[in-house]
């Protein structure tokens, strides 16, 4: 006969058990990159990729190639290893030449085990730069893509050829969710000249949103990208409607995830010794909220780890770029990435 003691612990253990196992929490990590020119070493016909050959003044070769792909690949997982997950599920992903260099990013030793695929189509930017996303297939199944063109004009009436916004709806552990990919117009020629762009910019973001809660109300939207803008700045707090607390964010807002990173006076890059943070992640209330049976966030974070720095001279601290100029490096971006951390409470199975 076994004590009333040893009977109480047997069942105490046996609840502990079934308690882990019914409530469950699923981890998932969604995350965005700015690669910094990611390019082949071919000199491809109607695209300004001229300065990455081996001919150009940056000498673009294979061997430098190669090490930028490693480089990239290297933060990607590392990403995930960080928060013990192997590799990030979802990434957004901006400035990389074509499909090409994304199917050997993904084929790098550091990536080739998670088994992801590519959504990517070539932008009418003048530059030749894209977004895209990439999703590891046994987490995510993407069902409607769309890439959404951003007609902007310059002073003259001429059109502005930029990057294609993203929209990639699909299912996630069984739950819906839609992601939208930015790489908004650059400051060049100056912060205030260039901020209509960025209007223009975050207006059709905004649209793409309230299409896409027209469809569905309380759609769960992922909006992230290099907005080349900070979330305090117009573009973002008026024309996108995204909150800088979950307060700001009503029924019909969004809610600025990284923002508080900012305030924290973190940043993903630094100019002239002052941290910006460009490469934000903007959700849907819903999101925030830790509801059984649906993702939610439980933490936002920028992977800015000392390797990812350059270690002396003047950009002390700055990240760790892959040319400055055309003095090579072999660093990595000029950008750290920005992530979330998304868990799923499962509900009891009793």
């Amino acid at each position: 006969m076994m004590s009333s003691l040893i009977k109480c612990a047997i069942a105490v253990a046996m609840m502990t058990t079934v308690l882990s196992c019914s409530t469950g929490v699923e981890q998932r990590v969604v995350g965005f990159y700015n690669l910094e020119n990611l390019f082949d070493t071919i000199d491809a016909p109607n695209v300004r990729d001229e300065e990455f050959t081996p001919e150009s003044e940056k000498q673009w070769d294979a061997n430098r190639y190669q090490r930028k792909l490693q480089n990239m690949a290297s933060v990607i997982a590392g990403i995930g290893a960080a928060e013990g997950v192997g590799a990030p599920d979802v990434m957004g992903l901006s400035e990389m030449e074509n499909r090409g260099v994304l199917e050997d990013l993904i084929a790098t030793d550091r990536l080739k085990a998670f088994d992801y695929r590519i959504i990517h189509q070539d932008s009418p930017d003048e530059r030749g730069i894209d977004v895209a996303l990439i999703y590891r297939s046994g987490v995510f199944k993407p069902e409607v893509v769309n890439f959404v063109p951003l007609l902007i004009k310059d002073e003259e009436g001429n059109r502005i050829y930029t990057r294609d916004h993203l929209v990639v709806s699909g299912n996630l552990d069984g739950e819906k969710i839609h992601f939208i990919v930015n790489h908004w117009p650059s400051r060049y020629g100056g912060k205030e000249r260039s901020i209509p762009l960025r209007r223009a910019a975050a207006e059709r973001t905004r649209s793409l949103v309230d299409s896409i809660h027209a469809e569905e109300k309380d759609a769960r939207i992922v909006v992230m990208g290099d907005l080349n803008d900070d979330p305090v700045d117009v573009s973002v707090k008026k024309y996108l409607r995204a909150g800088v607390t979950p307060q700001e964010a009503g029924s019909d807002s969004l809610f600025n995830a990284t923002a508080p990173l900012f305030f924290e006076g973190r940043g993903t890059l630094c100019y002239r010794d002052f941290w910006n943070l460009f490469d934000q992640i903007i959700v849907t209330p819903n999101l925030m909220k830790p509801e059984s049976g649906h993702h939610y966030i439980v933490k936002t974070e920028i992977y800015d780890k000392q390797y990812l720095r350059q270690q002396e001279g003047d950009y002390s601290g700055y990240p760790y770029r892959t040319f400055v100029g055309d003095w090579y490096h072999g660093g990595y971006s000029d950008h750290f990435a920005s992530y979330i951390v998304l868990k799923k409470k499962k509900g009891f199975l009793f």
